[in-house]
C-alpha cells in the first residue's frame, strides 16, 4: 500500500515519494521543516493511510535514548523487598518497556513517531544507531535480546535546533518539508474549512503571505497559525473587504494575535503603523 495523503492531510508529491521510499528501504524517515508545517501530524496520517497503529515517543531535553528501549525500576523493587513482596525474586517485574520495545513486539507493525529528536542531548541519536539499524537490542538485567517481529515504519521529526550526527543521518531517508506555496495552502484551507468563501480565503492568504515576507520578523506565522486565524475570521464573520483595506494606517491584521506570537513582532508592526500614519498626514 502506498501513501498518497489522506482526506484530512494534503501531501505534496515529493513528500509522498519520501514516505514511500522510506517504507520500501525500511529506513527511518527523518523529516525537517519549519515548526507548524505538519511534521508531527504526518506520522498520524501515515498510520491512518497504511492502516497501522501509531506509537508516539515525544522527546524532551531530559530524554535519554535508553528510555525508548526500557528502564529498570530499582526504586520499586527496593520498596517491594522491604514489604516482603514475592515479585522481587523476578527482576523482569521491574523492567518498564519503552516505545521501541513496544514497537518491536507489536502484533501488527506500527508507525513509530520519534518527535523532535533535536531537543535531546547530541548523544541521543548516536545512542539509537544500532537499535534503529538492526532493529534489536539487549536487556542486560534479564539477559534477553529483543528483536522486531516486523520492522516498524519509523518517522523522526526535527526542528533543526541542532545538527544531527552524520552516522545517524546515513541511516535515515531525509525529507525537508518546504513551506507550502499559495496553491497548496489553498488546498490545506479547503480540507479544514470545506465550503469557505473563496474570496475570503484569497484575501486571508494575501495578508498571511505579506506578513511572512515582512523583513526582520522574528517568528513567521506557520500553517497551523493560519488555520487558527481563519477560524477566528469565520467566528467574527469578518468580510473579505475588512482584510482588503489599503489604508496604510491599518498595517496590523485584524485578530493578529493568532499570527504574531511575540512582542517583538507586534511592536515592529506597531512601528510600521505609526510610520504609515505620519507619512499619511
Amino acid at each position: 500500500m502506498k501513501f498518497t495523503g489522506t482526506d484530512s492531510y494534503v501531501a505534496t508529491e515529493d513528500l509522498m515519494v519520501a514516505v514511500n521510499a522510506a517504507v520500501t528501504l525500511e529506513r527511518p524517515l527523518l523529516v525537517k521543516g519549519e515548526p507548524g508545517t505538519g511534521k508531527t501530524i504526518l506520522a498520524h496520517e501515515v498510520a491512518k493511510a497504511l492502516g497501522r497503529p501509531l506509537l508516539q515517543w515525544h522527546v524532551k531535553s531530559t530524554t535519554k535514548a535508553q528510555q525508548g528501549l526500557y528502564e529498570y525500576d530499582a526504586v520499586s523493587r527496593l520498596r517491594d523487598s522491604q514489604l516482603g513482596d514475592e515479585r522481587v525474586h523476578d527482576i523482569a517485574n521491574y523492567i518498564v518497556r519503552g516505545k521501541l520495545w513496544e514497537a518491536f513486539e507489536a502484533e501488527k507493525p506500527p508507525v513509530l513517531l520519534i518527535d523532535e529528536i533535536d531537543k535531546a542531548d547530541i548523544e541521543f541519536p548516536n545512542d539509537l544507531l544500532l537499535e534503529l539499524d538492526r532493529m534489536e537490542f539487549h536487556v542486560y538485567e534479564t539477559r534477553q535480546t529483543i528483536s522486531a517481529r516486523v520492522r516498524p515504519v519509523v518517522i523522526i521529526t526535527s526542528n533543526n535546533e541542532k545538527e544531527l550526527p552524520d552516522a545517524f543521518l546515513r541511516r535515515c531517508f531525509f525529507h525537508y518539508i518546504r513551506f507550502p506555496d499559495r496553491e497548496t495552502m489553498e488546498r490545506i484551507v479547503d480540507v479544514h474549512y470545506p465550503g469557505i468563501k473563496k474570496e475570503l480565503v484569497s484575501e486571508a492568504l494575501s495578508v498571511f503571505f505579506e506578513v511572512r515576507e515582512v523583513p526582520g520578523l522574528k517568528k513567521k506565522p506557520s500553517t497551523s497559525e493560519l488555520l487558527d486565524w481563519i477560524k477566528l475570521l469565520l467566528a467574527e464573520d469578518l468580510s473579505p473587504e475588512a482584510l482588503r483595506s489599503k489604508d496604510a494606517r491599518k498595517v496590523i491584521p485584524p485578530l493578529h494575535g493568532a499570527l504574531l506570537k511575540n512582542e517583538q513582532d507586534v511592536h515592529m508592526f506597531e512601528r510600521l503603523a505609526f510610520m504609515a500614519r505620519r507619512e499619511g498626514r
